[in-house]
């Protein structure tokens, strides 16, 4: 089973990649993302009777979009590949999702997916 996942917008995209086929579910993460992503996906897994250990491959949109969408789900992501010992890869444009899906298949493995945000950060003056 392969995971891909874009978090560059409010609404939390997952493509979920098996055998059947590819099902895609979401939902509204807001500002909840940080807080719900990883309770989601394992209810994702669980609703497939799948657990983290059935994950083969991971695939994430760069960007450009949210700052902190993309460093949320990029991040777990990036952990998830690596305590699992899965490949990761990462893409951009409209046809993310069958990039990284045949980017996978032929396995590649980027190891590490950094996020492509299309501008500097704002960061914001401290107060004090």
């Amino acid at each position: 089973m392969k995971l891909l996942i874009d978090t560059s917008t409010p609404t939390c995209n997952l493509y979920i990649v098996d055998e059947s086929g590819t099902t895609h579910v979401s939902f509204e993460a807001g500002r909840e993302l940080a807080h719900n992503l990883l309770g989601w996906l394992e209810d994702q897994l669980a609703e497939r009777g799948a657990t983290w250990q059935d994950i083969t491959g991971l695939g994430v949109m760069r960007g450009p979009g949210s700052f902190t969408g993309l460093r949320i789900g990029i991040t777990v992501f990036n952990a998830l590949a690596d305590s699992l010992n899965a490949p990761i890869v990462g893409a951009m444009g409209d046809d993310w999702q069958a990039e990284c899906t045949k980017r996978l298949a032929v396995g590649e493995n980027d190891k590490i997916v950094l996020p492509f945000y299309n501008s500097d950060a704002n960061i914001t003056t401290p107060r004090k």
